[in-house]
């Protein structure tokens, strides 16, 4: 079976996995190994097994998401605990393009996998950085709606309130605010002053047409 990644007429192949009749024998030996080895550091041993697993490649399809599966499983084993703040899955979604250079690289060759290491380390390093500002955005959302606990918005404001606090790209207008709730303009500017009086928004610097409006924290 061939691994393969990109768009159609563009793949490229990264290796291609055992034979099936090869793949019960291979299955058993990492089973083994995974669930019984004691001396690997378990951090190290989460970034072979999921070298392994994806090397070897039994199913159909679904290999990557299983791969990582196990990857956070052999993480949170390490951990010594089930709650976790990071997602090393999620993380080498981010990294995909070189995620498949680095397991390219390590599953051909002399079986150095020492490059595979330590970009496996500083992915996950960079799951927990991900993770401060998750947990930061988190906070402020929370501090954001318990100082506003007691203030009356509707529907649309409730909404644009919520992008803002999530991840809201570019600035926010009344021309913006009207095309995302689906609102004339004026009801846009009503509701955008209601805020304003609220002490929920205030009007940036400029003026005109463009003017844009921030949120307090």
């Amino acid at each position: 079976m061939q691994v393969v990644s990109g768009a159609m007429g563009k793949e490229k192949v990264h290796f291609e996995a055992p034979e099936a009749k090869k793949l019960t024998a291979e299955m058993d030996i990492f089973l083994k190994w995974f669930n019984t080895e004691p001396t690997t550091d378990a951090v190290l041993k989460a970034a072979i097994a999921h070298l392994w697993f994806v090397t070897i490649h039994p199913f159909d399809d679904g290999n990557g998401r299983i791969t990582r599966a196990i990857t956070d499983m052999q993480l949170a084993r390490a951990d010594g605990t089930a709650q976790r703040f990071y997602s090393m899955s999620a993380q080498i979604l981010k990294e995909k393009a070189t995620y498949y250079d680095m397991l390219e690289q390590a599953q051909k060759g002399d079986l150095d996998i020492t490059r595979w290491l330590s970009w496996f380390l500083d992915c996950l390093f960079n799951a927990m950085d991900h993770t401060e500002e998750t947990l930061a955005a988190v906070l402020n959302r929370t501090q954001f709606w318990e100082k506003n606990r007691e203030v009356s918005l509707n529907s649309r404001q409730q909404y644009m309130v919520r992008k803002l606090l999530d991840e809201f790209h570019g600035k926010l207008t009344s021309t913006k605010w009207a095309k995302m709730t689906k609102s004339s303009p004026d009801t846009a500017l009503r509701d955008i002053q209601d805020l304003i009086e609220k002490d929920i928004l205030e009007k940036e610097t400029g003026g005109g047409r463009n003017t844009a409006y921030s949120l307090i924290a």
